[in-house]
């Protein structure tokens, strides 16, 4: 995600940077951090890479979102629709509030077969800019087939459930990690443990994200502490 601009500030020799994030494709505040981490590529270049983990936020027996509640409304009025704007992004209201778990293993399908970042971008934009159901099987092979994937490889590999070891593992990871809601950053060096790096929650703007990749880039003397901001998604 992100591209080279020519313009990229170097970063120390041999030190690669990995932002680990967990998220789910029915968070709105996850699709919102697109942009600003496709600008820390930008501006980083290629020794930065993003890394996008699964993490579903209801699952079963968790009760899904009421799509006409009130909660819903009043956080996206509130805190949504505001960023997008500020993010020069459009999103709307979803009709339909499903589970992702589905979506999730589709993602981790097109990783698998290089094609992550089309599908990735596809079952965001669905979603959050089409109101589709991601619950659906049929909305997910039709996105499978726009990320240039085989759709009855999609569905037979849905069906049987190939990829829901991976996705579970990931979340159970992050819970281990200390990360219980998404968006969720985890920004350290590549090589190094993650429980070394410093977490990042919420759909932080540019210059939060971009403080805390220069501070990994940092002698490990001079770093803050790990928690470097949250904000409720």
């Amino acid at each position: 995600m992100g591209d080279n601009m020519g313009h990229s500030q170097e970063t120390p020799r041999g030190m690669g940077l990995r932002i680990t994030v967990w998220s789910d494709y029915v968070c709105p505040f996850c699709y919102l951090q697109e942009p600003v981490l496709s600008r820390i590529q930008e501006e980083f270049g290629p020794a930065v890479e993003v890394n996008w983990r699964s993490f579903e936020l209801r699952p079963e027996p968790i009760p899904t979102l009421d799509p006409n509640g009130s909660y819903l409304h009043t956080v996206w009025n509130g805190a949504v629709y505001p960023m997008a704007d500020e993010r020069g992004m459009i999103l709307r209201l979803p009709p339909v509030q499903p589970r992702s778990r589905k979506a999730l293993e589709a993602a981790e399908f097109a990783r698998d077969r290089g094609r992550f970042a089309e599908m990735h971008h596809g079952l965001f934009r669905a979603f959050f800019e089409d109101g589709k159901d991601l619950g659906a099987l049929d909305v997910l092979m039709d996105i499978g087939g726009g990320a240039g994937l085989d759709r009855e490889q999609v569905r037979q590999a849905l069906d049987g459930g190939e990829y829901t070891d991976r996705v579970v593992r990931s979340q159970e990871e992050a819970y281990a990690l200390g990360v219980d809601a998404v968006p969720a950053a985890l920004i350290g060096l590549v090589g190094r443990p993650l429980q070394e790096a410093e977490l990042v929650s919420g759909a932080q703007p540019f210059p939060i994200v971009r403080v805390a990749v220069e501070r990994a880039l940092r002698p490990t003397s001079s770093r803050s502490p790990r928690n470097a901001a949250s904000l409720a998604p």
